[in-house]
């Protein structure tokens, strides 16, 4: 740990600066170019946030890179050469949700309603991306099948394969139902980077390295996003969020991570399966709207609320993660 902490504290704080000054710069133009649609089957309220700009996650696609470049040269140099190529996995595959995520947005934009990509071709693309990515990290790596826990391993041969790719498709969509109030999105992304840095940092240099860059840009866009947000990530952002914690669990050895540091996209993916499957057998709601979040605003918690309790979800569950993965 400590010939890598010079390395975290140069990547937290590049990634911090570097995102928060391309935010200050990008905001005035996209407020022209890309202001937001507005779900009309939303909350009332959300009527004013019209013609905030959103596409603000394109600051992540250039902030990770940049920081990741300068990473993989640093882990290079010192010989760490397989954790390098890792990094390099894990940031091309969030680069490349991320960039799903800008022709998403740019759909909407163009389409000027909340509906950018069918379900079926971002499934698609999505699918394709993951696939990729474990192909990838076989083929450089030589990575195996097996599951890692702290009381052992378990060789699941290739069923492992499904698993990791259900994981990473359920991962990424269901952090993009997490962004619907400002500063949810990017506080849930923050509390994971936290985690993901606390069992990653004396070894894996690899997961230690994206959970810092997680860390510095969810920060830097915490700053614009709270409440009155001043910026949207749109799908850019929380794909590549989303995508940042799937790849990390694979690079930890257990897909089953995300479940348990992605405890609040669990949980407002499974808020929505459930109000649509009872609304469909039974035309009643369990939720007053989902995903979850929206349902805690109809109760009339306020939005920084919901923000720093889902937070709180996160860093809890993770708690479990000492116990089950290390």
């Amino acid at each position: 740990m400590d010939s890598y902490l010079p390395l975290y504290l140069f990547t937290l704080a590049l990634s911090l600066v570097a995102c928060a000054l391309i935010l200050k710069n990008i905001i005035p133009r996209l407020k022209r170019l890309a202001p937001q649609p507005i779900l009309t089957e939303g909350p009332h309220w959300h009527s004013s946030k019209y013609g905030t700009p959103t596409m603000g996650g394109i600051s992540f696609l250039f902030t990770g890179a940049l920081c990741a470049i300068i990473a993989v040269a640093s882990l290079m140099r010192s010989g760490a050469k397989d954790e390098a190529i890792s990094l390099l996995t894990v940031i091309g595959y969030a680069t490349l949700s991320g960039l799903i995520g800008v022709i998403d947005d740019l759909t909407k934009l163009r389409h000027r309603e909340n509906a950018g990509l069918s379900p079926k071709a971002k499934l698609i693309l999505q699918s394709l991306c993951a696939i990729a990515f474990l192909f990838a990290r076989a083929k450089l790596l030589s990575e195996g099948t097996s599951l890692y826990f702290s009381f052992g391993s378990f060789d699941i041969g290739p069923l492992y394969y499904i698993l990791a790719f259900i994981m990473l498709i359920a991962t990424v969509n269901c952090a993009n139902l997490t962004d619907g109030v400002d500063g949810l999105a990017s506080g849930v992304a923050f509390a994971i980077g936290i985690c993901l840095f606390y069992i990653s940092f004396s070894a894996r240099a690899d997961v230690a390295v994206m959970s810092v860059i997680e860390i510095g840009i969810s920060l830097a866009f915490l700053f614009f996003n709270l409440n009155p947000a001043r910026i949207f990530m749109g799908d850019t952002g929380s794909l590549y969020f989303g995508a940042i914690l799937g790849g990390c669990a694979i690079c930890l050895g257990n897909p089953l991570l995300a479940m348990i540091l992605g405890s609040v996209y669990l949980i407002e993916g499974v808020s929505v399966i459930i109000q649509v499957a009872v609304y469909k057998l039974t035309s009643r709601r369990v939720f007053r709207m989902a995903p979850i979040h929206h349902h805690f605003e109809r109760l009339g918690f306020s939005e920084n609320r919901i923000v720093i309790a889902f937070m709180l979800v996160t860093l809890l569950s993770s708690l479990l993660c000492p116990i089950l993965f290390l």
